[in-house]
């Protein structure tokens, strides 16, 4: 499924890199972000080969979709419904120095019953072609108290078709 809807005024200057089940990127231009973030690179993000951790990633990228998820209209979740990630991919494509300013693109690459396939790019905000890793993560809305999986909720549905 491709991205439908963009939440901020942000269109990346180059094409996404997606991918559908069978590892197909879908054409370039035909994508818009669903959010995109930005976010500052921090001099203790940093490691001892003087760029970001790559643990780092996992954390611009749950910033990126806790903004998103503030700027759904509806309720998301409640006592009964929470998202958790179920899986996470990243390919590491080039180190982040410090200083940076960095974009991360969240685009909708599929919706299930009860979970979603985010795609993300983080590029630098000033160099968009310069893409510093891409990938996807699969979010599942489960009831806390039984472990188990509910279905999406329609605010997320909404903000996603």
């Amino acid at each position: 499924m491709s991205p439908r809807k963009s939440t901020t005024q942000t269109k990346a200057a180059d094409a996404p890199v997606a991918h559908d089940a069978t590892g197909m990127a879908p054409k370039a231009d035909t994508d818009t972000p669903l959010y995109v973030a930005s976010l500052g690179v921090r001099w203790r993000d940093l490691d001892a080969f003087n760029h970001v951790n790559n643990s780092n990633y996992l954390t611009y990228l749950e910033e990126a979709r806790l903004q998103w998820l503030s700027h759904v209209p509806g309720p998301w979740f409640d006592d009964h419904a929470m998202p958790v990630m179920a899986a996470s991919q990243i390919n590491y494509r080039h180190p982040i120095a410090w200083p940076a300013q960095l974009q991360v693109q969240l685009f909708c690459e599929r919706v299930g019953n009860s979970s979603m396939t985010i795609a993300h790019r983080v590029i630098d905000a000033e160099h968009p072609d310069q893409l510093y890793c891409d990938g996807h993560v699969v979010m599942v809305w489960m009831d806390p108290a039984s472990g188990k999986p509910v279905p999406l909720p329609e605010a997320i549905r909404a903000a996603t078709a």
